[in-house]
C-alpha cells in the first residue's frame, strides 16, 4: 500500500521537514519538493536579514506550493512550514485530499537541530517567532503528529505506522 494523495511535512524551521520529507518520499516512491526552494528571492533575503515573513510575503509562496500539490494530487511529498491553519486551508484550496505530517519538538530539541545546520537562510534567531506562529493541527484536519526527537527512520516509520501503510 502506498499513498494516493499529497503529504505536506510541516513544522517550525529546524524540525527536519526537508530531511524527513525526502526520506518519506523515497520510501513511498513519490516525488519530493522542498518548499524553501519555491520562496521568492525577496523572502529569502528578508529571512536572511533575521526578519520574519508576514502574510503578504507568504501568500504568493503558498500559491506556488498549492500549484505543486495540485500537480501531485495522486501522490507526492512537500516540505513546507504551514504553521498557521489559514496557510493549511489555502493549501487545501488547491488539493482537498492533502494530508499533513506535523514534526513536533520542544524549543530545546529544535535549537539543538538548528545548531547542526550552519549557513541556512533561516537564522536561529527567528525560532521564537516560528513557535509563536505555529498553530497545531486541529482535530478536523487530516494529519499526523510525530515527535522529532528520534531518528529520521523512526519518524518515517512512525508516520507510516500511524497511517497503516506497509511497504
Amino acid at each position: 500500500m502506498s499513498i494516493d494523495h499529497p503529504v505536506v511535512v510541516m513544522g517550525v524551521s529546524g524540525s527536519g521537514k526537508s530531511t524527513v520529507g525526502a526520506a518519506l518520499a523515497g520510501r513511498l516512491r513519490v516525488p519530493f519538493e522542498d518548499a524553501d526552494d519555491l520562496h521568492p528571492s525577496a523572502n529569502v533575503a528578508k529571512m536572511s536579514r533575521g526578519e520574519p515573513l508576514d502574510d503578504s510575503d507568504r501568500w504568493p509562496w503558498l500559491e506556488l506550493i498549492g500549484m505543486w500539490l495540485d500537480r501531485h494530487s495522486d501522490g507526492g511529498v512537500i516540505a513546507c512550514s504551514a504553521l498557521k491553519r489559514k496557510y493549511r486551508d489555502q493549501l487545501r484550496h488547491h488539493s482537498d485530499n492533502v494530508e499533513f505530517l506535523l514534526l513536533a519538538g520542544s524549543p530545546e530539541v529544535i535549537a539543538r537541530r538548528q545548531a547542526g545546520r550552519p549557513g541556512h537562510f533561516m537564522p536561529a534567531s527567528l525560532m521564537s517567532s516560528q513557535f509563536a506562529t505555529l498553530e497545531p493541527l486541529a482535530p478536523d484536519e487530516d494529519g499526523v503528529v510525530v515527535d522529532v526527537d528520534q531518528s529520521v527512520d523512526e519518524i518515517v516509520e512512525g508516520y507510516l505506522g500511524q497511517k497503516g501503510i506497509t511497504l
